[in-house]
């Protein structure tokens, strides 16, 4: 098959990718009870992560196996399926995510988990679904259990893709949306439904989400910066109201971040609030429920570019620029 492929991450793995046109296609597994899908990839989306991780060195190394194919988002053709698969059948339109690994999707074919996939509901286009998995469904676990109508929620960061979909899953569920953004993505945010624009080029964001007082039962942080945000989150959190990271950069110093977040008491300066380090997890009812959503016109998928496949550099280039608002595509199949 053809496949992006890189054996370095030195420089960024962008530097080193080559098209294979003769790379090796993943098999599903031959274990008994394992529920797996090979799938054609039509369209992948790309994430931070997809470069982040494969450059943490050592520790990524014990995941990803060189040569490795980047990419986790999908949308595809189901072409093979292991032999306890029942809710799927061959030529079944499907969409979801795989973890970082090998065999990424940024190649002709990929092997999910039947767990990580859901068919893509009537009237949602391929490069819509394919740009769902990582973004969305982070969105979704961050917000869904942890508000309920009326709940005000604060998004540090909204015009990514993680935050464009988190703007609008909120508002589906009934909440007030207060996003930071630069003043360029303020409009986008704002059509996404944000209530409430703090612009970080022209406002200390720690300090205008401060001055609205103790009102929001919801932090969301898909950026990491400013580092004083979730402390400031004492003066802006209501009581028993949770702060979720999501963004950041993967490094010794972010670690020690967390780590002090989730151990250090408040009594020697640590925050106050309930801190999650979000984890992104398989969940199909959650990837069928926001499929649903995008379907009934709930959810609008925000795609800034799409590329061919040979331009899959110049997409890895953007999306390291941090700039873009909303999704990056890239057309994998026919």
């Amino acid at each position: 098959m053809t496949a992006w492929q890189y054996s370095a991450t030195a420089g960024g793995i962008q530097t080193h990718l080559s098209l294979n046109p003769s790379a090796p296609v993943p098999t599903v597994s031959p274990r008994l009870g394992d529920a797996e899908l090979l799938i054609q990839v039509l369209s992948a989306s790309l994430n931070p992560a997809d470069y982040k991780v494969p450059e943490m060195g050592v520790v990524a190394r014990a995941k990803i196996h060189f040569p490795a194919t980047p990419g986790m988002d999908f949308c595809g053709r189901v072409v093979q399926a292991t032999r306890t698969v029942d809710d799927f059948a061959i030529g079944d339109l499907v969409f979801g995510r795989i973890d970082a690994q090998q065999h990424g999707t940024c190649g002709a074919y990929v092997v999910a988990p039947t767990r990580a996939c859901a068919t893509v509901p009537a009237g949602v286009g391929v490069d819509e679904a394919a740009a769902v998995g990582v973004a969305g469904m982070t969105a979704y676990h961050a917000i869904v259990p942890n508000v309920k109508p009326g709940d005000r929620v604060f998004i540090n960061g909204g015009s990514g893709g993680t935050g464009s979909f988190g703007i609008q899953i909120a508002k589906a569920r009934g909440c007030h949306v207060t996003v930071s953004c630069s003043t360029g993505k303020a409009d986008l945010c704002r059509s996404l439904g944000a209530d409430e624009i703090i612009d970080y080029t022209s406002s200390d964001v720690s300090q205008a989400a401060k001055a609205k007082g103790p009102v929001f039962s919801l932090v969301v942080d898909n950026v990491g910066m400013p580092e004083d945000l979730y402390k400031a989150a004492d003066d802006f959190l209501l009581p028993h109201g949770k702060f979720v990271q999501v963004g950041g950069s993967f490094n010794l110093h972010t670690a020690g971040m967390v780590a002090s977040r989730l151990l250090l008491p408040s009594f020697l300066g640590g925050g106050k609030n309930r801190y999650e380090m979000y984890n992104i997890r398989h969940d199909q009812a959650g990837l069928k429920q926001l499929g649903q959503w995008i379907a009934e016109k709930k959810v609008r998928v925000v795609i800034e570019d799409t590329y061919e496949l040979e331009d899959l550099p110049k997409a890895f280039e953007k999306l390291r620029t941090g700039r873009n608002a909303g999704k990056l595509v890239v057309h994998i199949g026919v």
